[in-house]
This record gives structure tokens, sequence and C-alpha cells, in this order.
């Protein structure tokens, strides 16, 4: 059954899960906000496949008709707007029927949407719509809007780069910006979600029109898909911004969220409540969200903010739900809670839980920390700071988070087993929106580097992530050396903080090279991306080293198919030049010292090759 308000020509049914309503009605307007109630409609409760299910029919065309729902129970009258609308007003307080065929932008039904032939083809960067396109430098002439992604120039940029998926931070509605006020300088990231079928407004040049919202996201993404781009979006199920103002528990008191033994809210999210994801019409309605986006509006992915809140049967049957209407469509998640949700850990969607979801990767925060050091200690760096003891964790990440019989499991931080079956389980990273972004990271680690380490050392980093086995994922603006000012939760801080100063792909013009070559190294060598995990520990071997902070590795005997039969990459954060032994045999250098050219850069012959300090090698045979 469907729920919200399902729109015809015609006619438009209501449909409301409230199990504690002794009555419900529709009330009607005829603006968005500021307008006086224009009817009301009663609404009957249903017998059927669902209990407690109210619905009631308007004849007529009533697109771009606001409503809200009306719930009498024992414990009084309560407003809300639907839980379950696909379009609304301002500030999204009132929700609206919509005909959802009028806002598609021509070519979006039938658009040839880009297609990857596996999940180890990926290459993911995280974006905020503000952080893009509302920097002075952005020169876009819809900053801070979904439409600044319908220009050549910033979608030129991502496909230059040579990305394959732009994953956008939080585009539902969320509520902690006031859309009526544009010229009010406002921020956030967005995981504070109110509507969660419904685009945000503030990234639309009309939040005031239901439709415009609409539209342009459609527009956002096809102009995306038209770039041979996929997209990715940041889903936050496990909380709501506020509780007892939520329309989930305005329509159904206490059955959406998870309560502790005392009856006061659980707090897995760290935001004042989560959500009881295990709970059927809980579980319903995140696998209808996510298939309306899905199909509605052509997302290629899903990103689940704090997945460790929710159960593993419903991330099972989202990826399954997903399998049935696109396979391709990439799920992922963070494998862990801000605090210990009310919920049997066992059935938590946990990273050390994932061997119970196949199809689903979580990133590994083992590999981030062991390149970056602890996001809770700042100023405490690891391997690339030149810190002792990272090693098996840096190795963890390499291999995909599978077990691999090299590495030390007792060694690795957080994790004292494999938890990934395969390594398309494991997404790659060194930052992300949390957190320190990567030189802000390498700064607070490292007080004295100068900007030749600092740039040496974002380079290393990155080699890491896109030489191993996961899926690889880079925070937008690393690639020219994006700081935050060591902002680490950004969240609400102004465009002068969070905004990406696109001037710094001038000034750092080496690194963003660094960075496309270095995509384009991985994307030519299947070895790097295995997918398979027999096959990583068949062919990775890593090589003895002598002393601390050198990793080194081989992927022999052509790889994956890969044309090149022996493939060395080594990492060394020492300060000085390091000496590895290698295979003997003659070998093509395609990287060194901070340059990356597959044509080759020199070779290389004997039994003992030299890495230069804070940087990494890579050459085959």
């Amino acid at each position: 059954m469907k729920l919200g308000a399902i729109y015809s020509k015609e006619k438009t049914t209501f449909t409301l899960f409230s199990p504690v309503a002794d009555s419900v009605f529709v009330i009607f307007y005829d603006k968005g906000n500021d307008s006086a109630e224009t009817g009301r409609l009663e609404m009957m409760r249903t017998e059927g496949e669902l209990f407690g299910i109210f619905s009631a029919t308007a004849e007529g065309d009533l697109d771009g008709v606001y409503y809200t729902y009306e719930v009498h129970t024992s414990d009084g009258i309560f407003c809300s707007h639907d839980p379950y609308a696909r379009a609304c007003g301002v500030n999204g307080h009132r929700s609206m029927v919509i005909d959802l065929s009028k806002t598609d932008p021509d070519g979006f039904a039938d658009e040839d949407r880009p297609k990857l032939a596996d999940p180890m083809s990926m290459v993911i960067t995280e974006v905020s719509i503000a952080d893009v396109s509302a920097g002075a430098s952005a020169h876009s002439r819809y900053p801070g809007k979904f439409k600044a992604f319908t220009e050549d120039k910033t979608l030129s940029y991502f496909t230059d780069m040579g990305v394959t998926h732009l994953q956008l931070m939080p585009s539902y509605d969320f509520a902690s910006i006031d859309e009526s006020d544009s010229l009010k300088e406002q921020y956030n990231w967005g995981y504070d979600p109110y509507n969660y079928n419904v685009p945000e407004g503030s990234y639309s040049t009309d939040p005031f029109d239901g439709a415009v919202r609409v539209r342009e996201y459609k527009e956002m993404v096809h102009s995306i898909h038209e770039a041979g781009l996929g997209v990715i979006m940041d889903v936050v199920y496990n909380h709501t911004f506020n509780t007892a103002e939520s329309n989930f528990e305005r329509t159904v008191p206490g059955y959406f969220y998870r309560q502790k033994e005392d009856g006061t809210l659980a707090n897995g999210s760290g935001c004042g409540n989560e959500t009881a994801s295990e709970r059927p019409m809980m579980r319903k309605f995140m696998i209808e969200s996510v298939l309306y986006w899905m199909k509605e509006y052509h997302i290629d992915g899903f990103r689940f903010d704090l997945m460790g809140v929710h159960d593993i049967e419903t991330m099972n049957e989202i990826r399954k739900a997903v399998d049935e209407v696109d396979s391709t469509v990439c799920v992922y998640g963070e494998g862990w809670a801000a605090e210990t949700p009310q919920y049997p850990a066992d059935s938590l969607a946990m990273k050390k839980n994932v061997a119970y979801m196949p199809g689903i990767a979580v990133f590994s925060d083992e590999f981030r920390d062991g390149l970056c050091g602890s996001v809770w200690e700042k100023g405490k760096g690891a391997f690339l700071a030149g810190v002792r003891g990272g090693e098996n964790s840096v190795k963890f990440g390499i291999v995909g988070a599978i077990e691999h019989p090299q590495v030390r499991y007792d060694s690795v931080n957080y994790s004292r087993q494999a938890w990934a079956g395969q390594p398309t389980q494991m997404i790659s990273y060194v930052s992300c929106h949390d957190g320190l972004c990567l030189v802000d990271r390498l700064k607070a680690s490292m007080p004295g580097a100068t900007p030749e380490q600092l740039v040496r050392l974002d380079k290393l980093a990155q080699t890491v992530v896109f030489t191993s086995q996961g899926i690889p994922f880079i925070y937008a603006g690393e690639e020219v050396m994006r700081d935050k000012q060591g902002v680490d939760n950004s969240y609400k801080s102004p465009d002068a903080v969070n905004a990406i100063d696109w001037r710094r792909k001038t000034t750092n013009g080496d690194v963003f090279m660094y960075y496309k070559r270095l995509i384009d190294l991985r994307k030519s060598h299947p070895a790097f991306r295995m997918g398979d995990a027999e096959k990583v520990r068949k062919h990775l071997e890593f090589l003895p080293v002598e002393g601390q902070n050198l990793i080194a590795f081989r992927l022999k005997d052509h790889a994956n198919g890969d044309s090149w039969e022996d493939i060395i990459v080594a990492f060394n954060s020492r300060i000085t030049p390091a000496r590895l032994a290698v295979p003997a045999g003659k070998y093509t250098v395609v990287c060194k010292d901070g340059v990356i050219d597959v044509r080759g850069l020199g070779t290389q012959t004997g039994t003992e090759v030299i890495i230069p300090g804070q940087s990494a090698l890579i050459m085959y045979r």
C-alpha cells in the first residue's frame, strides 16, 4: 500500500499510518505558508493488509495544493506535515500534492544513465552542494543551488579529474536552514532530517513553490548523468531533527523511535533520538524511500549515515529491494553509531557484522586512522606523520579489510579481525566532511611541516587509498589542498570556512594532476581493483622491509589479468629515503617522488630500490 498523497489528474488519495488516532483530517491550504485553511476532508480507517491506516480521496486536480494532517487521539489533537510527502512548501511545514510528471526535464524519463561494470570501478568524491558552488571563487550563476550542477564548468572539473560518482551530502529537506530568508548567511551540512522524500528548499531557486525544488533536483541529476557521472545520495534515516515535533511522533507517538528501559529516548545517533528500523513500518518507510529516490530521481547509490544504528535485516531488505530494480546501485555506510544503540549488538549493521550484509560496504576507520591518527586526538598522528605502530592498520586497508595471511590483526586498531568478505565491502579513505580534512589533519599532527611536506604527504596518502583493494573515496577539494582553517566540525560554519577555493587548482595544479593521473592509473590497471578476496590473497604479497614507516607490496603474476606482470608499490613516510629489497629484474618506474606518468619515469634494475622520503614508489615489469 502506498502512503502519502497519491496524485492523478482526476483525484488524489491521502493515506496515513496512525493506529493511535481516533480520527484524522486532511487540512487544505492554497499556500505553503502564511495562509488560512481552505477546507478539510475526514479520513476513514481502512481494513486491509496494514493495521491503523486512514485514507480519504479528494476529487479533481489538486496539483499544487498544500495540506497537513490533523490527528485526533485520546491525548489531544496534533497537526503534522505528511511523513510520506513528496513535495512541500517553504521550510517543509506544509506538504504539497504534486504532479511529478510535470517536473521531469527534457530527456530525463528515458535518459541513458552511466553504468559501471563492477563496484571496484567506482571512484567516489564527497561534495556539498554549497561547498562546491557558494564560494567567491566558484563564479557560479547559481551559488549554493542544485542548478550549479547544471553548469558545464562545475561538471567538467569532476570529469577532468576522473571520478565516477559524486556523493552529495544531504540534499533531502532538512530543518536547520530558514528557507524563507535567502539574504541571511546560513550554512548547515544537513544531517537534521525533516522531510525525507523531498529535496532541500534552500538549494532551489524558489523554496516557496514546492514543484521548483523537485524539478531542479532532477535537472541536477540529469546534468550529472549527461556528464557521465553517477549520483550517490547521503541518507540519514537514523534520527530526525526533533522528536516531539516530528511528523513521525505526531502521527504515531513512540512507534518510530527506540526507547530505553526507563522509557526515555535512546540516542544511538548522538542527536537526541534513534529511529527503530526493525519495526515494520519504519523498515517499510526506509525501503520505499530508497526506491522512491531511485525511481523518481534516478539516484545511483546511497550512503547511510550512522548505518550502525540500523538493524541488519532492514539493510539486507533494502539491498534486496534495490537489486530487484537495479543491481548496479551501490549501498554503503558508516559501520558505527555515535552512542550505543538500544538494540542487540549482534543484530546491528556495524562493521563487525558486514559478513551478514553481502552487497553492502562500509568505511574503514582502521585504514583512515592508521594513516592519519585517531580523529579524537587531533595532535597525534600515525603512519603519515612518521609515527610507528600504524603499519598493520594500513595493511588492513590495503587488502580491503579481508582476511590476509600477512596482516597481523592483533595490531590493527579498532578491529582484531577481518570484517569484509570481499574487498568490495570496504570504502578506502583518509578524510571526509566529518573531522579534520586531510590538509588540516596533517597540519595538526605535524605542526612543523613545511608547505612542500604537506604536498608530499597529501599525495602519499591518496596513493595508499587508490592502490588499496577497497573502493576509493575522496573528500572534494583534497585534490587542490583544501583546508577548513582547522575546523573539524564545520557543520554550521560559514562559507568562508567550508567553501572550496577553486583558485587553489592554479596554485596546486601539480597536486590536481597527481590525483588525476593516480585515478587513471587505477582505472587502467585491474591489479589495483581485484574485487575478489581469493585473488587478493593469491596476488598481493607484502614485501619485507627494514624499520618502521615503510610499507611495500607486490601485485604478482598479472594480477586480475593485468598487462603488467609484477607491480611493486611502496610507501615511505620517513623524512629520509628508504631502501627496499625487490625481486631481481628490470622495472619501469611510473610513480616516484610525487610524480606519476604511466608512460614511464625511467627504469630500475637490480635487487634494491630507493624510495624518496614522504612519497610513494610504483614500478612494474
